[in-house]
């Protein structure tokens, strides 16, 4: 994992994450623990991009479940009844 310490960052400045930058994604360490991840904008787009594409894809598998019959409706109460978890 590429890291830095926050306190680097306040040292150094922004050029300190610029240098860390060109090994990949940054994740900065505040507290010992990792707490943000800093990137490039084009990682960035193609993370946004890939998701868009992603949920693309689940909201046509989920489109085709309907049509082809595979999805149940009913109500929670009929969930519940269903799932044995009635008191």
């Amino acid at each position: 994992m590429n890291t830095i310490a926050a306190q680097e960052i306040k040292r150094k400045g922004i050029s300190a994450v610029d240098e860390a930058l060109k090994e990949g994604p940054v994740h900065v360490i505040k507290n010992n623990q990792p707490q943000y991840v800093v990137m490039t904008e084009a990682r960035y787009r193609d993370l946004i991009e890939a998701e868009d594409e992603a949920y693309i894809v689940r909201v046509r598998k989920s489109l085709e479940d309907v049509k082809e019959g595979r999805v149940k409706r009913g109500t929670a109460e009929d969930l519940i009844r269903e799932l044995g978890l009635e008191d």
